[in-house]
């Protein structure tokens, strides 16, 4: 999972507390086509983060790709600070990363990679059988900042392919991460969260943690939420302090929930890194270029180690993808609109 912006902008994000954030609310916030270099024409969404909402709980990216018939193919790319969460809903996706897995993604199953100090991956859609049609790709991709004590941690990899499935009052659920509706995900994560694929039709309700704030974002249908729609599109935020969730749903609903205690630390996000400072940042940019044309026993041992099968001997997948240039300015904090 990579940010294949070719000028991406630094987004500073400022902590949020329990207290500043506002108690249950809905706010839309819009979708933004996201010009992909490496990702040719899919057709991907940013919904996370926002100017005025950088992160919902440690929940700080959240991309939608699809549905589209063209071949994700992303070359290997570094990561510091973070988890990747795949979760594909149309499509196989093939996974590689410097700690040494080599996996596909199938819709149903989770990809958790946590970044920590440096780590390094690919992503490439599984092809069909030569003269086959493409297959439909859809998915979803989002990061979750790690917190300062184990933000520097050693990388690591971890597939689930079989989640809990919730059930409750008018809506059934796959918890990805996290605990909802009384069923925990095996997923390793690093602050309190939750995130859970949710389908529903009527009126129905959704039990909460009320020390969360949370967000919505619909894949299919439609609902209302206190009287208000919240159509396919928009990230819809919910504040904090709500102990249940009452929802009216079209028929065929599909929505993507996530939450978490609201994140008390300040992160500068640039490119595929999560760092708090701009000399963090830079020098992560710097030991990624460093390792351009290291023999492959000089990579495996550099920060972000070496993802095989992309040497000069694959055609197609040979190569990395490049860190685009840092801004020539330095950044000060953004408020944080929601506080």
């Amino acid at each position: 999972m990579t940010n294949l912006e070719i000028a991406p902008q630094q987004e500073v994000c400022p902590p949020a507390s329990p207290n500043g954030t506002p108690g249950p609310c809905l706010q839309l916030w819009p979708e933004r086509e996201v010009p992909l270099g490496g990702v040719r024409a899919m057709n991907v969404k940013r919904t996370l983060p926002q100017r005025g909402l950088p992160t919902i709980g440690a929940w700080c990216f959240l991309d939608s790709f699809g549905p589209d018939r063209t071949a994700m193919s992303v070359l290997p790319h570094p990561h510091i600070g973070l988890q990747t969460v795949t979760w594909p809903l149309a499509g196989h996706i093939r996974h590689r990363d410097s700690v040494g897995s080599d996996v596909v993604v199938r819709p149903g199953e989770l990809n958790i990679m946590t970044a920590g100090h440096g780590v390094s991956h690919s992503e490439f859609a599984v092809l069909p059988p030569a003269g086959a049609e493409m297959p439909v790709q859809r998915g979803l991709q989002l990061w979750v900042a790690l917190p300062d004590q184990h933000r520097h941690r050693q990388p690591a990899f971890e597939q689930h392919r079989a989640l809990p499935v919730a059930s409750g009052e008018g809506f059934t659920a796959t918890v990805m991460v996290g605990e909802f509706a009384g069923a925990v995900s095996p997923a390793t994560m690093y602050s309190p969260i939750v995130g859970a694929d949710v389908s529903c039709e009527g009126d129905g309700v959704l039990p909460l943690d009320p020390r969360f704030e949370h967000g919505i974002l619909v894949l299919d249908g439609g609902l209302a939420v206190d009287g208000q729609d919240l159509p396919a599109g928009p990230l819809g935020y919910l504040g904090t302090g709500r102990s249940e969730l009452p929802i009216q749903a079209l028929p065929g609903t599909r929505f993507l929930l996530i939450g978490g205690e609201p994140f008390g630390e300040e992160l500068l996000m640039w490119w595929n890194f999560v760092g708090r400072t701009h000399d963090e940042v830079e020098q992560a940019r710097d030991e990624w270029e460093a390792q351009t044309g290291l023999s492959d026993a000089d990579t495996a041992a550099a920060r972000y180690g070496l993802v095989r099968g992309h040497g000069p001997d694959a055609g197609a997948e040979a190569g990395r993808i490049p860190a685009p240039p840092l801004p020539g300015v330095r950044l000060t904090p953004r408020k944080r609109a929601v506080d």
